[in-house]
């Protein structure tokens, strides 16, 4: 192996080479690159001088390349792609971290979205990419991460982890609350029930103060659990508190709790990923989820 090795062309005037070829003038690349033309020709030349051959032919309206300039042309601009490959190889591998989150809108908007830049800080810091949805994601396939689903648990070909429980009191607009003071059970179920896709919180409350609960044309169904506290709010029935959940809704809202009794609602959310999931800022974003949930059963 030669220890001495030739000298190589310092690489700003290999880079001043391809822009001379590509448009076509001295004056065109000095003016794309900010350099003068003075400078140009100085860094074509002194590639010339290197190699021992011209590499443009010079002409009234410009320059173009040699044969010699073609071939060698060539074999550096293959040099940069291979360089510019490594380098996005490197900062790829180097990037920040993202795990995308599914959730339900209501979920995102009472609880998550609030949260959402404490959870991302950090280190490392994680983009978390959250992905509304009131479908359940198919975290097995790839196509989110991490999902939060509301229910029971017990899903067959996912993992899934309890997340946060919830307890349940009815609450009602102002005006409606008035007309409902001393109310018994049965009085209040008089009233228009407003609830989401699923019974089973109202049958929950209902059930624990021996009363049963069957669909009635009276109460209104709304999608989402949002839409139900809003719909609360205008008056048009009584709906269900589900702490810790909405919490800062109903703090901020002009709804008035109803009754004193509360119950453990059978449903909770769950963190549901894809099977034995190992990826490290996929399994920090879960330990960040526990963390904010024992945090604000701490305040």
């Amino acid at each position: 192996m030669n220890s001495q090795r030739r000298s190589r062309p310092p690489l700003a005037n290999l880079e001043t080479v391809c822009l001379v070829a590509r448009h076509g003038s001295f004056t065109a690349a000095a003016e794309a690159s900010g350099l003068t033309h003075g400078a140009i020709s100085r860094r074509v030349g002194a590639v010339e001088n290197w190699l021992g051959c011209p590499l443009f032919e010079r002409h009234g309206r410009g320059v173009s390349l040699t044969c010699d300039g073609q071939r060698f042309l060539g074999r550096v601009e293959h040099a940069f792609d291979v360089i510019d490959a490594a380098a996005d190889q490197w900062h790829q591998a180097r990037k920040t971290p993202a795990v995308r989150l599914s959730v339900v809108p209501s979920f995102a908007k009472l609880w998550l979205l609030e949260r959402l830049r404490s959870l991302e800080a950090g280190e490392p810091f994680i983009d978390i990419q959250v992905t509304t949805e009131h479908r359940n994601a198919d975290v097995g396939a790839g196509e989110v991460d991490i999902a939060l689903r509301y229910g029971r648990g017990g899903w067959t070909s996912i993992d899934a982890e309890p997340l946060m429980s919830e307890t349940l009191y009815p609450v009602a607009s102002p005006e409606v609350a008035a007309r409902l003071a001393g109310a018994d059970v049965a009085q209040m179920l008089a009233m228009p029930l407003l609830h989401d896709s699923d019974l089973t919180g109202w049958r929950a409350w209902c059930g624990a103060q021996g009363a049963s609960l069957r669909p009635r044309a009276r109460d209104r169904r709304f999608e989402d659990y949002t839409v139900v506290l809003a719909a609360a709010e205008a008056g048009l029935g009584i709906a269900l508190a589900r702490a810790p959940l909405a919490d800062g809704w109903l703090a901020r809202s002009r709804l008035v709790r109803v009754s004193d009794v509360e119950v453990e609602c059978p449903l909770q959310y769950h963190i549901v990923t894809a099977k034995r999931e190992k990826r490290p800022e996929v399994l920090e974003v879960i330990a960040r989820l526990h963390a904010a949930v024992r945090a604000g059963a701490r305040t």
